[in-house]
């Protein structure tokens, strides 16, 4: 029985370990999306959709230690038409910094990057899939439609919109969201089609040096453009992927825990069959003086040692597991893509504090079995 009991336990310990680690490799997969597209910093209008950047806030930004480089950009919903197929997709205009910030253009599967002065585009592969066009067709163009500001009766299409032709010169692949909603272009495109000045910029995005101080970067830029902007970094731009790969681990590791919760229950029902199968044992030891309190205090421990050695060895076994799977990429999402494990040593912790807390409560729990009625015989 003890035995059982301890395997349960085991099996338990080495289970949540694993999806732990598991749920700690998707969540560093899912987000490493993320980084090839996401700045560390980004100031946003706080209304609005533009602000204005100033030759003086340049100079304040190159001022600010701990900023690698950043870059201007321009964000609108657009019409994009080809072929007579046509799609709403947000179009980004993009300065030449823009790949000093961000690694998008690792992420171009056919084709090239945007060659500065033209009127180039880079398109998601949803994108390119739906409208179905390819790279470089220098005899079929792309043609990019945005509705002009301002108010009175529309008179003609023609003068409703600001359109330009455009080629496009590469496809990339980031994920399903991304890959169906944006294309990149030149800023200038995207100033000429929205009506923008100069110095008229929907964002601008900034990469920070490695171990640099974040809040207080941000803090310095708060202060320099004031209460007209807002100030994101990459956790608060994807929040809503952040909190869903948070509320799953938390889910996940409580379904585990119920889980243990059912295997020391085996331990629970082993020291009270120990506690009956030493009945004449424990009447002894109470007739040769021992209190009824030092009698469970034995039990207690004997339960509490087991539910720790047992949580141990699963926490060890659960290691080599997931170790074997991060080196030798033993289960597979799909032929080229392991299914991706981290090691993290809060889970270490996670792991064995559950377990502990919760082999003490099972064996004092059993413990409070021995009574004096039943000491006594």
């Amino acid at each position: 029985m003890t035995i059982i009991a301890a395997s349960g336990t085991v099996i338990a310990a080495a289970a949540l370990f694993i999806v732990l680690s598991g749920f700690a490799g998707l969540k560093t997969f899912s987000l490493e999306f993320s980084s090839f597209v996401d700045p560390d910093l980004k100031v946003l209008p706080a209304e609005g959709k533009s602000f204005t950047m100033t030759k003086d806030d340049s100079i304040a930004i190159q001022s600010i230690k701990g900023i690698h480089g950043y870059s201007k950009t321009i964000e609108e919903r657009v019409i994009l038409e080809f072929d007579n197929k046509r799609q709403i997709v947000t179009m980004k205009g993009v300065d030449e910094n823009f790949r000093q910030v961000t690694a998008i253009d690792s992420m171009i599967y056919y084709g090239n990057w945007l060659e500065r002065n033209t009127d180039q585009i880079v398109s998601g592969g949803g994108i390119s899939n739906a409208l179905s066009y390819g790279i470089l067709d220098l005899t079929r163009h792309q043609k990019i439609y945005v509705p002009k500001p301002g108010k009175g009766q529309i008179t003609s299409v023609k003068g409703a919109f600001n359109s330009i032709n455009a080629y496009n010169v590469g496809i990339f692949h980031i994920n399903e969201e991304l890959n169906n909603e944006y294309i990149f272009a030149n800023i200038e495109t995207a100033r000429y089609l929205l009506n923008y000045n100069d110095n008229q910029i929907s964002s601008i995005e900034f990469k920070l040096e490695p171990d640099v101080n974040q809040t207080e970067v941000s803090n310095q830029l708060q202060i320099q453009f004031g209460d007209t902007v807002q100030i994101k970094d990459r956790a608060q731009l994807n929040d809503a992927l952040y909190k869903m790969l948070n509320t799953e681990n938390v889910a996940v590791y409580l379904i585990f825990t119920l889980v243990i919760i059912i295997a020391l229950f085996n331990v629970i029902g082993a020291l009270i069959m120990m506690i009956l199968d030493k009945k004449e044992s424990i009447n002894t030891l109470f007739n040769l003086g021992t209190t009824t309190e030092d009698i469970r205090r034995v039990f207690f421990l004997q339960g509490s040692l087991m539910t720790i050695i047992a949580g141990t060895i699963g926490l060890i076994l659960g290691f080599v597991i997931v170790f074997l799977q991060k080196q030798f990429a033993l289960i597979m999402l799909t032929s080229s893509l392991p299914y991706p494990v981290e090691l993290k040593v809060i889970n270490f912790f996670i792991v064995i504090a559950t377990i502990v807390i919760l082999g003490i409560l099972a064996s004092k729990l059993a413990s409070q079995r021995i009574t004096k009625s039943l000491v006594k015989g």
